[in-house]
């Protein structure tokens, strides 16, 4: 399996991303973290991950912002019948929700395995001014790639030896103990808000 990404190196990682980010629900975070984890192993350069996949990020987000979003949504909205009935309640509300909160959509949108692929769409379909989706978009997409990348690369080893160690246990326990980390630490952040 190794040799599979290796040999087909970057543009695989950049094309999986990118698609994902169009609005294909691929695994474009799992192809991320699977190439850090390379990385750590001296296959690639990590910054060499984190350029290609924040590129193939940014890129898609903006074919699906364009192509989905602002061309084919609205079209699709008007047009199509089913549709057109839901759209002079679904359009203004889309509208607001970029207008008062479209940078934290598309930023945080990233990090969000649904949002990672429709945020760029409902952006599009709210007429978000593409020059700040671009802006919030490219910080997300930047961010996102060197946080991801960095972690499975730091962990990659530790992570690597363990599977290869204890086997597709250790993976599960690794993806389980990520999971929790991440609910505990966002259901603690809200306890705090709430307490604030």
């Amino acid at each position: 399996m190794t040799h599979f990404f290796t040999s087909h190196g970057l543009p695989l990682l950049f094309a999986v991303v990118l698609l994902e980010s169009f609005g294909i629900p691929l695994p474009g975070e799992t192809a991320l973290i699977a190439f850090g984890v390379l990385a750590s192993q001296g296959h690639y350069s990590i910054a060499w991950v984190i350029v290609v996949a924040a590129a193939g990020a940014i890129i898609g987000d903006n074919l699906g912002y364009w192509l989905i979003g602002r061309v084919g949504g609205r079209r699709l909205f008007g047009r199509w019948g089913p549709v057109r009935r839901w759209s002079h309640r679904v359009l203004p509300g889309a509208e607001r929700l970029m207008e008062r909160h479209g940078g934290k959509t598309v930023f945080f949108g990233r990090f969000v395995t649904v949002l990672r692929y429709t945020a760029a769409w409902i952006a599009g379909i709210g007429r978000m001014p593409w020059w700040k989706f671009l802006f919030w978009n490219a910080t997300g997409g930047i961010c996102w790639a060197t946080a991801v990348g960095l972690v499975a690369y730091y962990a990659g080893n530790a992570a690597a030896d363990a599977i290869q160690r204890y086997g597709i246990y250790a993976a599960g326990g690794i993806v389980l103990a990520l999971v929790i980390g991440f609910f505990v630490t966002h259901s603690g952040k809200k306890w705090l808000e709430k307490r604030l």
